[in-house]
């Protein structure tokens, strides 16, 4: 009789230092394009379908996948976007690369396109100077716009 020896759950791999600053990045980056992206009044416009919705309903979307490094915290890559567009439609990047033109321009997106086929690998002082960025902007969008997320 053959069998798998299988691993014992508590055999889990440890979260590093790295990790930790990506995850804590991810969070402060959401807010902040999330954000930028807010309209007078509490709602934002989705970049996929185009539709005012209110900015508890919003996502930060990637054009470029999550697994793109180098374009992962790319401002021009990310934008509010609904969660229904982001979650759930599988065409939602169609209206996104158009409205993406429309709002960056044709040079802007082409480099972006070039920027997404790199490699990248964070050091950890970078992602803790990003961090720091995007906290103290978060920080002063909230003053500027009256809006927590």
């Amino acid at each position: 009789m053959y069998y798998l020896k299988r691993k014992k759950s508590a055999e889990r791999p440890k979260k590093t230092a790295k990790r930790g600053l990506i995850e804590k990045l991810d969070r402060v980056f959401s807010r902040y394009i999330r954000l930028r992206d807010a309209l007078p009044g509490g709602y934002f416009r989705c970049i996929a379908c185009d539709r005012f919705k209110p900015i508890a309903d919003a996502d930060c979307g990637h054009y470029h996948s999550r697994t793109h490094m180098a374009t992962r915290y790319d401002e021009d890559n990310c934008h509010a976007e609904c969660r229904h567009c982001n979650r759930f439609r599988a065409d939602h990047l169609i209206g996104y690369r158009e409205n993406l033109i429309r709002k960056i321009g044709t040079p802007r997106y082409e480099l972006l396109n070039s920027k997404a086929h790199t490699a990248k690998k964070w050091s950890e002082w970078e992602l803790q100077q990003l961090i720091a960025h995007y906290t103290e902007a978060v920080k002063s969008l909230e003053r500027e716009k009256s809006i927590k997320l």
